[in-house]
């Protein structure tokens, strides 16, 4: 009876040991790590606003070594291309709503990579009734690094 005690007392300290650490350890996240190289070249507080319509829907890799994400070139009310990154296709999947030839607003800022212009999307919103938000406005912290209950809190405010 004795040695059920240690043993279950030792099994909850390793399970409770095992999830702070689990919960500590930061996963993977490709190079879109919010800390990282890549997120620091977004600057919210030099957000600024696109209209255009979407040419094509791609993957990028922004930077060598990142794993891919999903982008879009718009044409803009100049007739200027503009590459759009959005998002890690881990966490954004294949479909993002929206698709060649519609008009879309997107929100951002601009960034330099490889001697390259690309905007890096906070917000999306096509038409009246869609948006996909990726990114907070206040201080461009990425959907994607936030934890569960984090992302939850900020979907039920919209």
């Amino acid at each position: 009876m004795f040695t059920n005690r240690i043993f279950f007392a030792v099994s909850c300290c390793f399970f409770l040991l095992a999830g702070v650490t689990a919960y500590a350890a930061p996963k993977d996240m490709g190079g879109w790590e919010e800390d990282g190289a890549y997120n620091k070249l977004y600057q919210a507080a030099e957000l600024d606003k696109l209209k255009g319509h979407v040419q094509k829907i791609i993957e990028v890799v922004p930077i060598k070594g990142m794993s891919p994400g999903v982008g879009l070139i718009m044409k803009d009310g100049d007739g200027d291309k503009v590459v759009v990154h959005i998002g890690p296709k881990w966490f954004l999947g294949d479909a993002i709503g929206v698709k060649r030839g519609q008009k879309i607003k997107v929100k951002g800022s601009w960034a330099e990579i490889d001697g390259k212009d690309v905007f890096m999307a906070s917000k999306i919103k096509k038409g009246d009734f869609f948006e996909l938000k990726v990114r907070l406005t206040k201080n461009g912290k990425p959907f994607w690094t936030m934890d569960p209950e984090e992302l939850a809190r900020e979907r039920a405010s919209n």
